[in-house]
């Protein structure tokens, strides 16, 4: 038996999985000398993109729903470390148990994750990085009627006004007024946005600039830019300038490095510790290693490369899958398929902005733009469950577009 191992339960990790069945079941008989094993400390494929929203702890499919019905097994665990040369991976299994996982072929798509601060008082802020604290974030919502009346409770500072800041900025005023008027103090419910940057949405460029301005004038969120926190306590958060804002909710958005695993492959890395991989999701001179999603990096078009987004994601692990149980079975690779690049930032009641492009000219805003982000949220990120024949196909569609189409053409 050959072993494809794949370290990472998010949207590259199930699609690598999905693409190795994939690669197993073209080849017919000899695709049965291949067993495809996805290892992963959850139980859920937690939408990610997702977790700025409300009630964010139903933003999850449970993982033996979309790998059971195709055929991949399912390991809870959680590595701890990876030996290229001898072909092995180590890991504590739930119950605290050492597993040692032997490979021929490995693919990391573990993810990444959330830079925090260390400034004094960072240990109370809050943040939407996983779903335990996007959910604990919820709850604390929920439970500000029970404070004690002062000046912040209805305040949240959000620090970081790039995409992920954004997002949640533009619907946490909503979700916090729907809380608030149950006990008459909708009125008091306050937003501020903190950045070191002078403009809001630094990465995302001139083009949707005006958009985003207009948007968060039009939800009364209060600007603090060029500036950052420079402490927190429970009760508020004093700026880089001095100004203190008593606050009693904080949420620090700002900065993704790739999974600390991608330190253990002996390969090139950028500054966000994402491994350089080639057109075929290969690690360059480490053998039988391939990496996909936020734990790589690869080429796209006009000298470009792939984001640290559920847009890459998807199409990097099942190229990746795919060409790892291919290379095991001698069959012909895939090349890494991407679509042209595209944006869409949800902004609350404000609507939504799309943008294509990697200069991010705005196409569509408003309504449209609203039901467009809440189609790709809610229809086409998400995989198919407990059909093995329907889970394959989304596999094969390498592009986005193409599962989008698919998605659209069956909608009743």
């Amino acid at each position: 038996m050959k072993d494809v191992l794949v370290i990472g339960g998010g949207f590259a990790g199930v699609w690598s999985a999905a693409g190795a069945i994939r690669a197993v079941k073209a080849a017919g008989d000899a695709g049965e000398e291949v067993r495809v094993t996805l290892v992963s400390g959850g139980d859920d494929l937690v939408i990610r993109p997702r977790l700025y929203e409300d009630d964010p702890e139903t933003m999850r499919v449970p993982l033996d729903r979309v790998l059971g019905p195709i055929g991949v097994r399912r390991l809870s665990a959680t590595v701890t470390g990876i030996d290229t040369e001898a072909h092995r991976v180590q890991a504590v299994a739930r119950d605290g148990s050492a597993l040692t996982l032997p490979y021929d072929k490995l693919v990391l798509a573990a993810g990444s994750r959330l830079v925090r601060p260390s400034f004094p008082g960072a240990e109370h802020m809050f943040d939407i990085d996983t779903l335990p604290s996007a959910t604990a974030l919820d709850h604390h919502l929920r439970r500000l009627p029970q404070w004690r009346p002062a000046a912040g409770r209805w305040t949240a500072v959000i620090v970081g006004a790039g995409f992920t800041g954004l997002e949640i900025a533009t619907v946490l005023g909503e979700r916090m007024r729907a809380i608030a008027e149950e006990h008459g103090e909708a009125g008091q419910v306050r937003v501020l946005l903190v950045d070191r940057s002078e403009v809001l949405g630094p990465e995302l460029g001139e083009g949707p600039r005006p958009v985003l301005d207009q948007a968060i004038d039009e939800l009364k969120i209060e600007r603090r830019l060029g500036r950052t926190v420079s402490s927190a306590t429970r009760e508020d958060v004093t700026l880089s300038d001095g100004e203190t804002v008593p606050a009693a909710t904080v949420i620090w958005t700002a900065g993704m490095m790739a999974s600390p695993l991608t330190a253990q492959i002996p390969g090139e890395r950028d500054r966000l510790g994402r491994l350089s991989v080639d057109g075929l999701m290969r690690v360059p001179g480490v053998p039988d290693v391939y990496a996909a999603g936020d734990t790589a990096v690869a080429a796209v078009e006009d000298g470009r490369h792939t984001i640290q987004s559920c847009q890459h994601a998807q199409p990097m692990g099942k190229c990746a899958g795919y060409n790892a149980a291919a290379e095991l079975l001698g069959a012909a690779p895939l090349p890494f398929a991407f679509d042209p690049y595209s944006n869409a930032l949800d902004l609350g009641s404000a609507g939504a902005v799309l943008t294509d492009g990697w200069e991010r000219r705005v196409t569509t805003t408003g309504p449209a733009a609203k039901e467009m982000k809440q189609n790709i949220n809610t229809r086409w990120i998400y995989p198919s469950l407990d059909d093995p024949e329907e889970i394959l196909a989304q596999a094969s569609r390498l592009l986005n577009s193409e599962h989008a189409a698919a998605v659209m053409a069956a909608r009743p």
